[in-house]
């Protein structure tokens, strides 16, 4: 059923691109990606709100922040985990790498489902501030596109998360929140960027399909947030 819906992938290089490069240059290109895989990214960004960046969460217990990470992170690492090993273990993707386009349907489905809960539950807890609930929302737009996008080609999963990242730094800039760290976001984009030329030196990604998952992460951001702030 799958395989008539999909269009047949194109054809991939025999050999990883990384072969070009210098092996200490693939080992940190490796290493950015393992360490700002897509699972990690809406944790790391709700941490930076949290702890990072003044002024979202002023008035918050400590315990409250780790709380509200920690709902973050069970919503976009665990669940989504146990979601793709469980796939892998009933022989419906065939591996946990989500290398093709067809094992990557179902994980972006069930994605979607925990994101939009996620944001259903900020939306209707009055205390969590609003750029929160914003970026949740956003990536749960994003991963929706993702997924309409991934009839057609294999979008960079990297990309959109560091997008979403990207997006949320943005959104803070251009909503004139007095109080952006200017080091802390040069830093995001830095990493952002290394990451996505990491993906194009270690796996068989395009620069189209990196591009994209920057951009339509980038823009569901600003979608999302002008959504919220009706």
């Amino acid at each position: 059923m799958m395989e008539s819906i999909l269009p047949a992938e194109p054809e991939r290089p025999l050999f990883s691109a990384d072969l070009r490069f210098p092996w200490l240059v693939r080992m940190f290109a490796h290493l950015f990606s393992i360490v700002f895989h897509p699972l990690f990214v809406p944790v790391m960004a709700a941490w930076y709100l949290v702890y990072v960046q003044p002024g979202y969460f002023t008035g918050f217990s400590a315990h409250e922040k780790s709380l509200i990470v920690i709902r973050v992170g069970y919503n976009t690492i665990f669940f989504p985990a146990i979601t793709v090993v469980l796939l892998k273990a009933v022989g419906f993707i065939n591996s946990i790498l989500l290398k093709s386009k067809r094992d990557r349907i179902i994980p972006y489905i069930a994605t979607n489902i925990f994101y939009f809960w996620m944001y259903l539950v900020f939306k209707n807890d009055v205390e969590i501030p609003s750029i929160l609930t914003s970026f949740v929302f956003g990536i749960f737009l994003g991963s929706t596109v993702a997924l309409l996008a991934n009839i057609y080609f294999k979008i960079s999963m990297h990309a959109l998360g560091m997008g979403a990242f990207t997006g949320l730094i943005l959104v803070i800039i251009f909503s004139g929140f007095q109080y952006l760290l200017f080091l802390p976001a040069m830093l995001v984009l830095l990493i952002t960027g290394l990451v996505c030329t990491s993906r194009l030196i270690v796996s068989d990604h395009t620069p189209f399909e990196i591009y994209t998952g920057l951009l339509f992460a980038i823009i569901c951001q600003f979608v999302a947030y002008i959504f919220i702030s009706l």
